[in-house]
């Protein structure tokens, strides 16, 4: 299950460093920020500078270990962002702004300043989304309009400055999506990671928050939704951006979850070939789940909501608490002007697209899993892609699939996430006992090993759900289901060898004990 011996090779670059061609090799396991440390040490430039790589044609080249190589007559150059040349466009800003800053100065009533300014930021925003501006002239853009709004602030007697997000409040719950242009870079996908997207041997753990989202953003572009749905491309980067803020930093259920599990439903999108066999809008009901399907998660499962009535439980009367959170949270974002990235799709058409995503998203609660899975068992056999029953069926059982399928990954890539999930359980578990509620035994810190977490859940749950799946699409057997397998032999590999080990302390401990009554 792990990579080839190919991965293994280093990767070599040319750098254009003041007029000298400059060579740099790097391992394919270095991470994006041991990358950026080494080209500012080959370019001579002070380490943690902000710095952006380009090639001859001044294409933005993203700076990861995926990164498409080059050679001595075709060099890359790193540039530090600070000296950037800022270009026309910028200049045609700063005059704009120079010209706000004018009016600024003159003495007007504070009325008068606050339609000004509002005046202008409108019109800033829609030549930014007609004209696409780079990221370095988008920041500087901001930031002189923070310093009018501060003005407008110190002008206005002491009133409280809005701020570039909107706080959409419930119950005290802050929905933050961005307001203002959206600030991370976008990176050129290299060929290498544009097809190893589709796979789900696709390693998660070499990517920073930015570069998920532009994979992400990558992907609704692939998949022809922003066409298909009339997006708009810097809603689309809104909406991505408040996402990522509405996933909490918890062990297991944060925002690298949300990319894993939208990653594998892309991949499964491409190896079960649904393009063919499903329409772009259920294309986008999938996705749109699967990015959404755990926004706001708080660390603790249902269980805890229910037993600790909490908030959450009361709300939705011990229903499916956190899934029915998760949507509520999404439709919350998705009202949001600046943020909906289905604006421009008929009413009546969102209304269906809205429950979809609304079944899917609570049909990943485990508390369903025999009935739906049963359901999807008496219609497989004779499976009806025209049938729409069928195929809200089959999009239930999918997000499912790519919801729990770590253990699909290699070792590698998989193993890390079960210590993830070990540490919120136990953390879970450990509140149970000060507030002296039941604890489930495969959460208890002093009852559970990664065998015995692994074992019962890949038998029992994974393997029959993916086969289940497997009779539909008979291709995912090598990529999917064969990993499956293995995965639950090498975990029960792992409980035989700490039985064993137990067996022989237990050994050791009864034979001194008989030692010491015969002394």
């Amino acid at each position: 299950m792990g990579s080839s011996s190919s991965s293994y090779a280093p990767k070599t670059i040319y750098l254009d460093v003041d007029g000298k061609v400059q060579k740099v090799v790097f391992s394919r396991h270095c991470s994006p920020c041991d990358i950026k440390e080494l080209l500012c040490s080959s370019s001579n430039i002070p380490r943690n500078t902000a710095i952006m790589m380009v090639d001859p044609e001044g294409a933005l080249v993203s700076i990861d270990p995926t990164m498409p190589t080059n050679s001595p007559s075709s060099l890359y150059k790193v540039v530090p962002l600070s000296t950037g040349q800022l270009g026309e466009k910028e200049d045609m800003f700063q005059n704009v702004l120079s010209q706000v800053a004018e009016q600024f100065s003159r003495a007007f009533r504070i009325n008068e300043l606050k339609t000004e300014v509002t005046n202008r930021l409108a019109m800033l925003e829609k030549r930014v989304e007609l004209e696409g501006l780079k990221v370095v002239e988008i920041e500087k853009c901001k930031n002189d309009l923070k310093k009018l709004r501060d003005e407008m602030t110190s002008r206005g007697g002491g009133r409280v400055n809005c701020p570039c997000k909107y706080n959409f409040s419930d119950d005290g719950k802050k929905v933050t999506p961005r307001r203002d242009v959206p600030n991370y870079p976008k990176y050129t996908l290299s060929q290498e990671t544009v097809e190893a997207l589709k796979k789900p041997t696709f390693d998660v753990w070499h990517w920073e928050h930015n570069e998920m989202l532009s994979c992400l953003e990558y992907m609704y572009h692939d998949l022809g939704l922003v066409k298909e749905f009339n997006m708009n491309p810097i809603t689309l980067k809104r909406w991505l951006l408040a996402i990522q803020e509405n996933y909490r930093n918890n062990p297991f259920h944060n925002f690298r979850h949300c990319f894993c599990v939208s990653q594998m439903m892309y991949g499964m999108i491409h190896l079960c070939n649904l393009q063919e066999k499903l329409t772009l809008t259920d294309m986008g009901i999938l996705m749109t789940a699967a990015v959404c399907h755990d926004l706001d998660h708080p660390g603790y499962n249902n269980t805890y909501q229910i037993n600790a009535r909490t908030e959450l439980a009361v709300r939705y009367n011990d229903i499916s608490p956190l899934e029915n959170h998760h949507c509520a949270v999404a439709f919350q974002i998705l009202s949001l002007p600046e943020c909906n990235i289905f604006a421009n799709v008929d009413p009546e058409a969102f209304k269906q697209i809205r429950q979809a995503i609304i079944t899917l998203i609570l049909a990943t609660d485990m508390a369903r899993h025999g009935e739906i899975l049963d359901s999807f068992k008496q219609k497989v056999d004779n499976f009806d892609f025209t049938n729409e029953e069928h195929v809200t069926c089959l999009k239930m059982v999918l997000i499912k699939c790519c919801d729990i399928s770590n253990e699909v990954r290699p070792t590698e890539v998989a193993e890390p996430w079960v210590d993830c999930l070990l540490e919120e359980y136990f953390m879970q578990s450990d509140r149970e006992k000060s507030e002296g509620l039941p604890v489930a035994p495969f959460m208890d810190r002093d009852k559970v090993t990664k065998p015995t977490a692994q074992i019962g859940f890949i038998k029992f749950v994974l393997i029959p759900m993916f086969e289940t799946v497997m009779k539909l699409f008979p291709q995912i057997e090598e990529i999917m289901v064969q990993p499956l397998r293995d995965s639950r032999d090498h975990y029960e590999e792992l409980k035989q060898i700490d039985d064993a080990m137990t067996e022989g302390s237990s050994f050791v401990f009864k034979f001194r004990k008989d030692l010491e009554k015969h002394e």
